[in-house]
């Protein structure tokens, strides 16, 4: 049982009690228990041997218990802040009102957070991504940490589909255009849908415009422009400093970042071997509820089936035939 006792306090509430009881004379129990007659006597004449509470019973306020209400009334509907009640207190309420006399007041009366009493502000409603038919697809890359066996580290490109939300993924060893190239020729030839149009970032390994700046538009003479021009695939890119523009592969990138933090890996093969067989996963066994519970590759065979003239070739649910 936990027992609160003043800190000062010289007995317990066992030799209170035995105080209380004895009929011996008061000198004899101050002696016995080291205790001045006054406490003795205390004791004495109580019937319950736990500390009272130390709260002042009157306190010492320039407010009435009226003037209290008012102030808190109107700290409740017109949400002032403390100088400004203070100023309002003054003028109309008490002349003598301190700030911290009315401070205190608020808090004893469960109002001093002023924040506390704002309404919440409703959640931003969530917008979702606008409805496309397959071939809009999502690009980006993803930094992958440095593995014990590898010199430096490497980099994952990443593709995924915006009705689909079938993904393509590559290691590559550096993030340059050739390889952001090399990227998307080895998409192209994976994906059974028709890429019609490819976003990404405005990284130097998609496009050269300068530093980002929205003033400056892509030259065209860039190597990932001239293969996007050579496969007949639209090339936008997002407003700089906007990432959440390709918020659909940051998603899944988050769902990469929360593989590499809950595997151990081995070696870089090792890695690399456990992301592919996560986005094997994704592809072919996660159910969406963007997708209506289906999978990206269920959701690609019912668009094949009511689109086929959006694909290249029908897509297969067999490891290997996709790719």
């Amino acid at each position: 049982m936990n027992i609160s006792l003043h800190k000062c306090a010289r007995t317990t509430p066992a030799i209170r009690a035995e105080i209380a009881a004895s009929s011996e004379p008061a000198s004899v129990l101050a002696e016995r228990y080291n205790l001045s007659l006054c406490t003795v006597y205390k004791w004495k004449r109580r019937d319950v041997f736990t500390d009272k509470s130390h709260t002042a019973h009157r306190l010492q306020t320039t407010l009435t218990a009226q003037q209290e209400i008012i102030a808190v009334h109107l700290r409740k509907t017109l949400l002032l802040p403390l100088d400004d009640l203070l100023s309002v207190v003054r003028e109309f309420l008490c002349p003598k009102a301190s700030r911290s006399g009315l401070d205190r007041c608020l808090r004893r009366h469960g109002v001093g957070n002023l924040n506390a009493l704002k309404p919440a502000a409703a959640p931003a409603p969530h917008k979702a991504f606008k409805a496309y038919e397959p071939g809009y697809l999502h690009m980006d890359l993803k930094y992958l940490p440095q593995m014990a066996d590898q010199t430096r580290r490497s980099y994952l490109f990443v593709a995924i589909d915006r009705a689909t939300r079938w993904v393509f993924v590559q290691i590559k060893s550096n993030k340059s255009a050739h390889s952001a190239s090399s990227f998307l020729r080895a998409l192209h030839k994976a994906c059974p849908i028709k890429i019609q149009k490819l976003l990404t970032d405005n990284g130097k390994e998609f496009t050269d415009r300068l530093f980002g700046g929205a003033q400056r538009k892509p030259s065209g003479t860039h190597e990932f422009d001239q293969l996007c021009q050579a496969l007949d695939i639209e090339h936008r890119l997002t407003k700089p400093r906007t990432p959440q523009t390709n918020g659909m592969v940051e998603r899944f990138n988050g769902r990469i970042a929360d593989v590499l933090k809950t595997n151990r890996f081995r070696s870089g093969e090792d890695m690399e071997q456990t992301l592919l067989r996560y986005v094997r996963l994704y592809n072919h066994q996660l159910p969406q509820s963007a997708l209506k519970s289906q999978t990206p590759l269920q959701a690609m065979k019912a668009w094949y089936a009511s689109h086929p003239h959006l694909f290249h070739r029908a897509p297969y649910d067999r490891p290997g035939c996709d790719s």
